[in-house]
């Protein structure tokens, strides 16, 4: 037996839909496998009961399939299920690390990517890199057809998760099919200037490529309040501000003396809409953790 921590994380950052990721310092799931006859699933833990513990219908279940290492699986969730933080992602990054060295697979972190995607699929209908490969390798990820490449960035971060539920098939349902060669332009230069920010630990790039003008202002109608909690958290200090993954979770970057302001005005801000919420002062972290 052995138990693995994975990191929740956030996707896209505003110019890199489907593409960047970061891992999260917290929250995480923790994951405990034992070899056995076949895979079987237990799950614990903030939206357990929304989970099903069937493995063909459950992000791990895939993971064990996929890496034909059968086994006792308990899950305790860390991770909000539908909040933009990579839940399902968390628990098959796990599982992945943790099958691989229990059951010796012999493959390498960035090998083990594409695997825990075929988990995603089964929540979101198509594999993505975007959430796993940070959540197992930990730091800024790039993922690409081409591989995933990492940077240990270290940027201080602000998640702000308020109680609604915004699901990945409808926050994919609402992304346009085209966009303005205008808009083109504009991603990319926001996509390089945050990927120049993560490379010089500056919070102050990050936070300017967080923009984006083509998924983020289809997404924000799905999340009440977004608007104000955006505004709120730039006036609190925030360098930038965007949804995390799929939503509802709003995440910000800021200097670290600014953490506390920022996530108390995010939280104030999505109150005075009524919704409540809660906030992680976090960072960007290690992947998946094998203890």
């Amino acid at each position: 037996m052995l138990t693995v921590r994975a990191p929740a994380t956030s996707a896209n950052l505003g110019s890199g839909f489907d593409v960047f990721g970061v891992a999260l310092d917290r929250p995480a799931d923790v994951v405990r496998l034992e070899k056995a006859s076949r895979t079987t699933i237990d799950i614990t833990g903030v939206g357990s009961q929304y989970i099903p513990e069937d493995p063909d219908k459950n992000t791990v279940g895939a993971v064990a399939e996929a890496l034909d290492a059968p086994a006792h699986i308990q899950i305790d969730k860390g991770v909000r299920p539908a909040s933009g933080l990579g839940s399902s992602a968390a628990s098959a990054a796990a599982a992945a690390v943790g099958l691989n060295e229990l059951y010796d697979r012999g493959y390498s972190r960035e090998e083990l990517v594409p695997i825990a995607a075929k988990g995603e699929a089964v929540v979101s209908g198509d594999a993505h890199d975007d959430n796993v490969a940070p959540s197992i390798m930990g730091g800024f990820t790039i993922a690409t057809d081409d591989g995933v490449t990492k940077v240990d960035a270290d940027i201080p971060l602000v998640a702000c998760l308020p109680d609604i539920v915004v699901s990945t098939r409808d926050a994919r349902g609402v992304v346009p099919d085209t966009a303005r060669v205008e808009q083109l332009v504009e991603t990319v230069g926001w996509a390089a200037t945050l990927t120049s920010g993560m490379h010089r630990d500056d919070p102050d790039l990050v936070g300017q490529g967080m923009n984006d003008t083509v998924v983020t202002p289809a997404r924000a109608d799905l999340i009440e309040g977004y608007d104000a909690v955006k505004s709120a958290a730039h006036g609190a200090g925030a360098t930038g501000v965007t949804i995390s993954g799929a939503g509802p979770t709003v995440i910000a970057a800021c200097h670290e003396p600014d953490k506390r302001a920022v996530g108390t005005a995010m939280i104030d801000a999505f109150n005075d809409v009524g919704v409540e919420a809660r906030v992680y002062q976090t960072e960007i972290g290690d992947g998946a953790t094998v203890f």
